[in-house]
């Protein structure tokens, strides 16, 4: 894992146990592989389980030339697509990851965006901060508000289903697009399945929880986001390759549709790019997923992913090569 990531992440007796099912070196963070010092090395050649998080280096077929012994990753975050390649799972090596944990507070997220982007939470509070005194609200709700409103989830990922579960409690109607569930199984989940362009067509807010895949550039094109009705709300917080961002700024531009964007393309938009001033959009930097204390929820799978391996159980939470075409 990267530099110092440990410090937050192994924190509340989580190293203690780690020490409990395993042997473990805390004497080192390994950030590269290729270029491991010999002591490094040494330790890596000996490892049976890798304890990965962001940072971690690429697990190539070089790289796993050196950890002859590895047989698991753990991998205590999300994604595993920035370092487990084909060799991993050419090798036989299984891996785990805490996805289903980090899901969570995306889905706790964007739940909220849905919500404030109903009332209108953004546009009243600039107002009242520019009047500074009682402002007429009521212009404000008008054809706005969390009755009835319709709400297209793009993506029955993991964040995809318990975006669509902490909506069950709302007077709200869901629809899902999602080319591998079929309809039995959307409706099973509390959704109505329907085309991509009929979701963008009808929803009052569009939330995006697909994969990044070739196939999902630009989902949101331009074509797609001039479908979007007037007054509507866009929120990404899956990949910003799957909106032209360019295109949607250009929207946003002229006051038609609103935005809650916790990703980008680029990852950073230019100092100059109108995202950060614009008043019908929010702009944050990657926070939907675990962040604070939310890092332990992912730490306490990942170990008790570890203890299951040690006592020679099967993963509760393991995942394979063809799961990465349907995952962020």
């Amino acid at each position: 894992m990267g530099t110092d990531i440990h410090r937050s992440l192994l924190t509340d007796g989580a190293l203690d146990r780690l020490h409990t099912v395993a042997r473990v070196d805390t004497t080192t963070t390994i950030t590269t592989i290729i270029d491991a010092s010999p002591a490094e090395a040494l330790r890596l050649a000996h490892a049976e389980v890798l304890f990965t998080h962001w940072g971690a280096p690429p697990l190539t077929e070089e790289a796993l030339h050196r950890m002859p012994r590895l047989r698991a990753v753990v991998h205590a975050a999300g994604s595993v697509k920035h370092h487990v390649t084909d060799a991993v799972w050419q090798r036989g090596i299984t891996v785990s990851s805490a996805a289903a944990a980090n899901a969570l507070p995306v889905a706790e997220f964007t739940l909220a965006a849905i919500l404030f982007s109903g009332k209108r939470v953004l546009d009243i509070a600039r107002a009242y901060t520019r009047a500074r005194r009682q402002p007429d609200v009521l212009p404000y709700f008008s054809g706005h508000g969390n009755h009835h409103r319709t709400v297209g989830v793009v993506g029955a990922s993991r964040v995809g289903r318990r975006v669509i579960e902490l909506l069950r409690p709302f007077d709200l109607h869901v629809l899902l697009h999602d080319p591998y569930v079929d309809p039995a199984e959307a409706r099973a989940l509390g959704a109505e399945p329907v085309g991509l362009d009929e979701l963008a067509a009808r929803s009052h807010v569009v939330t995006i929880h697909a994969p990044e895949l070739p196939e999902t550039r630009h989902m949101f094109d331009a074509r797609r986001l001039g479908l979007l009705q007037d007054g509507a709300t866009l929120v990404n917080t899956a990949r910003g390759s799957l909106v032209d961002t360019d295109t949607l700024t250009a929207h946003l531009l002229t006051g038609r549709i609103d935005a809650v964007l916790d990703v980008t393309e680029p990852d950073v938009p230019p100092a100059d790019s109108p995202l950060y001033t614009l008043p019908n959009v929010l702009l944050t930097p990657h926070i939907a997923g675990s962040l604070g204390n939310e890092l332990g929820r992912m730490t306490d799978w990942a170990v008790d992913e570890v203890a299951r391996y040690a006592r020679g159980l099967p993963f509760a939470h393991d995942i394979g090569p063809e799961e990465l075409t349907r995952s962020a």
